[in-house]
């Protein structure tokens, strides 16, 4: 189990790895060695996931998200294959991380009464600059 949150762990088993060549670093074995990592998750299927969690989750993942619910990361800033599953697994806990921890709700406030002074006044000045523009012949 790879503990995310005090109450939230994911299964290891539910994870899936492909290894893939990488663009970038890597000299000579750029074209010969697979380092870059592909992880997927499926949130769909995940039983550790709680329902608001995997929602805040879908929205969270945004382009990372197939059709099928399945979270794709890819993961190639390291030359070697470890760093690089290190870096895509941190990567997914953090993703779970941040959809684990519900939003604060808003709390509705009221204006203070400077604002809705300062507003008011730029609405005069801006009511007397339009004014000035209607070339009214003055009285002789």
């Amino acid at each position: 189990m790879i503990r995310v949150t005090d109450r939230l762990a994911i299964d290891e088993r539910a994870l899936e790895e492909s290894f893939v060549r990488a663009s970038g670093p890597g000299g000579q074995n750029v074209n010969k060695v697979a380092t870059a990592v592909q992880l997927r998750f499926d949130i769909r299927h995940s039983p550790n996931l709680p329902e608001d969690v995997r929602e805040r989750l879908v929205r969270l993942a945004g382009s990372r998200l197939t059709r099928d619910g399945i979270i794709v990361i890819a993961a190639q800033r390291h030359r070697t294959l470890e760093p690089n599953r290190k870096d895509a697994l941190e990567r997914l806990v953090q993703l779970i991380r941040r959809a684990a921890a519900a939003p604060r709700a808003r709390r509705a406030t009221k204006p203070t009464a400077a604002s809705r002074e300062r507003r008011l006044q730029s609405k005069r000045k801006r009511a007397l600059i339009k004014d000035l523009r209607q070339g009214r012949p003055e009285p002789e």
